[in-house]
């Protein structure tokens, strides 16, 4: 895993290297990371900190791919824009999701595993079906609230999510990227 982990970093640096130019630089506000696991802690987007650092590692083994990259992201992005230190906001795929009612999250395994060891349905894809649930209403011409739909994510990951009166109520996405719809090719 380190071999892919410092390609990362090293094309990170060269995104970061451009976006440093001065008419660049000048015009970043804010910088947004998505982020894929967070857990059932995350259920907004959140101002990055150490606190949140911490509970982006501690959802890393249920997204290994993808949370350890996410972190040199942050890593790199504090580093080489220290001013806008207050203003990089962690979105997460996972918060979405952490509306599903318990026989929508719980597996029919021993419920101290859920309680002790956090193994449970998360959901994927959030960003993509807000995204979509709120294109829906919109095209609809109608609240976000009255929604009652499926939505779908298809990519080289794929999932779909039930959404009730606006709010996640199931997905086919489980504990981890792993779980759920025929997809590309995806390995732990």
């Amino acid at each position: 895993m380190q071999a892919p982990l410092t390609a990362k970093r090293s094309t990170l640096s060269l995104i970061l290297f451009w976006a440093q130019k001065p008419e660049l630089s000048a015009q970043l506000t804010a910088i947004g990371h998505r982020i894929v696991h967070g857990g059932e802690k995350y259920t907004s987007s959140v101002v990055i900190d150490e606190s949140v650092i911490q509970g982006i590692k501690d959802a890393a083994s249920f997204a290994p791919l993808h949370n350890p990259a996410h972190l040199i992201g942050i890593e790199e992005a504090l580093k080489s824009f220290p001013q806008l230190k207050d203003k990089n906001v962690a979105v997460f795929d996972t918060a979405f999701h952490q509306t599903m009612p318990e026989e929508s999250y719980l597996y029919a395994l021993p419920y101290n595993l859920y309680k002790e060891h956090g193994i449970r349905r998360y959901g994927a894809h959030g960003t993509s079906h807000f995204y979509v649930t709120q294109e829906a209403a919109k095209m609809l011409n109608k609240p976000v609230e009255e929604l009652n739909i499926i939505t779908c994510h298809l990519g080289n990951g794929g999932s779909v999510s039930a959404i009730r009166n606006g709010k996640c109520v199931d997905t086919s996405m489980g504990l981890t990227p792993l779980e759920g719809l025929v997809m590309g090719t995806r390995f732990w």
